[in-house]
C-alpha cells in the first residue's frame, strides 16, 4: 500500500441492518467518551494487511464481530482532516486516507461492544438515512454521503 505524508491509511464499514431490505437500518456507534461521536466503525490498516482484511480485523475489534456479508468497496481513497482543535490530540496524523466498505450484518450477528479489554465505542443503534445524517459526527458527513450516494447509484442500497 502507498503511504501518504500526514494521512493514516484507514478503512470504514457502512453497516446495514441484517434486515435492511424491509427496514433500511444502518447501524452506528458511539465512541466512549463523546457525546456526539457517533460513526460508522473505522480503524487503521496494519503493515502487511489488505484493506479487506484490516476491515473484518476492525470490525471484530470495535463491534465484537465481523459476521458480515461485504456487498462492496468504494473505488476511491477518500481523505479527510481531523478538525484543527482536536488533531493533535488524537493522532500525530493530520487525517485519515479511507478506503470504505459496504457490508451487511449477517442475521446470526451479535454486537458486543464490550467484547474486548478497550472498547472504543459504548453504544449503537439502528439509525435510518436521515437520522444518520443528523447524529454522525460533523467532519464525517461529507465523505458518508459521497459513499452512500455511490452506493445508491449502483443499486447495492
Amino acid at each position: 500500500m502507498q503511504e501518504y505524508t500526514g494521512y493514516r491509511p484507514n478503512v470504514a464499514a457502512i453497516i446495514l441492518s441484517s434486515d435492511y431490505d424491509l427496514t433500511q437500518h444502518f447501524v452506528i456507534a458511539r465512541r466512549i467518551g463523546m457525546r456526539r461521536g457517533w460513526q460508522f466503525p473505522q480503524g487503521g490498516i496494519d503493515a502487511g494487511e489488505t484493506p479487506r482484511e484490516a476491515l473484518l480485523r476492525e470490525l471484530h475489534e470495535e463491534i465484537g464481530t465481523n459476521d458480515v456479508e461485504v456487498l462492496g468497496e468504494y473505488p476511491q481513497w477518500i481523505q479527510y482532516d481531523f478538525p484543527k482543535k482536536s488533531s493533535k490530540k488524537i493522532y500525530p496524523f493530520k487525517g485519515q486516507r479511507q478506503r470504505y466498505f459496504l457490508v451487511r450484518l449477517q442475521p446470526s450477528a451479535i454486537v458486543d461492544l464490550q467484547l474486548h479489554t478497550t472498547p472504543e465505542f459504548d453504544a449503537f443503534r439502528l439509525v435510518t438515512w436521515e437520522e444518520l445524517f443528523q447524529r454522525v459526527t460533523f467532519f464525517k458527513r461529507a465523505s458518508y454521503r459521497r459513499v452512500i450516494q455511490y452506493f445508491r447509484d449502483k443499486g447495492q442500497l
